[in-house]
């Protein structure tokens, strides 16, 4: 097996991949395919923290839309982000791999909370940390929770799953001559307005060195295959 180009990075996948199919909920299936690539990293030595968006289930921006409270619509958000991680844990488990949930809102019946000093602690065991409740924060999305998660762990690396192979000037789907992008920096991202992770996350990962690496979610392998330099993605570094 090659060897890996990053020891130890976060997995950010949306709360849409784990619908699959679906129109709602989680597709147990899918779940189970995510995990199997992590587990993949997982036996080629990469440390892997992994934080799921909620929006399968729940979206807080939706509550502020219909004249609600943001603050109320986004904590309705978090709780989402808990029962994806706990569904992706179970997939997890499933494959013998140890796994823990780490919650930005204390739960204790649930899961254990976050701390910086409980993932350096999970990660030195071998263990896949899963990180819930966003950033504990409401006006923050789940993309800012993979920065911020990113860099208190160490990561080398943030691979953004998505729908698509890389980062494109458009949505492919809809326009079909889009440009596809290799390499950006991440002020390129930010200059060109690319809809990769919002504006928060991606100057936090430039201020702290931290690539990003876009890739498709639903390709089985991919993760692993980006992680000893081939597969399809698009790398956002300043390197």
């Amino acid at each position: 097996m090659s060897q890996p180009i990053y020891k130890r990075v976060l997995l950010k996948a949306s709360g849409e991949a784990l619908m699959g199919s679906q129109g709602f909920g989680i597709d147990v299936t899918v779940s189970d395919r995510i995990a199997s690539d992590i587990a993949e990293a997982r036996a080629m030595g990469v440390e892997v923290g992994v934080v799921v968006g909620g929006g399968n289930i729940f979206r807080g921006v939706a509550v502020a839309s219909k004249g609600g409270d943001r603050v109320t619509g986004d904590h309705m958000g978090m709780l989402g982000t808990v029962i994806n991680a706990l569904a992706l844990a179970t997939s997890l488990r499933k494959l013998n791999i140890d796994t823990v949930v780490l919650s930005a809102i204390s739960m204790p019946e649930i899961c254990e909370s976050f701390s910086q000093r409980a993932t350096l602690y999970h990660l030195s065991l071998g263990r896949v940390v899963i990180f819930a409740g966003g950033t504990g924060n409401p006006f923050f999305t789940t993309d800012s929770a993979a920065a911020l998660r990113a860099a208190e762990m160490g990561a080398e690396a943030i691979f953004k799953g998505t729908q698509v192979d890389g980062i494109y000037s458009a949505d492919p789907k809809k326009f079909p001559d889009a440009e596809r992008f290799e390499h950006l920096t991440h002020s390129q991202v930010l200059e060109k307005g690319l809809a990769v992770m919002d504006v928060a996350a991606v100057a936090l990962a430039r201020e702290n060195s931290i690539p990003i690496i876009v890739f498709s979610i639903h390709e089985k392998g991919g993760f692993a295959e980006i992680l000893t330099g081939g597969g399809h993605k698009t790398i956002v570094s300043d390197n």
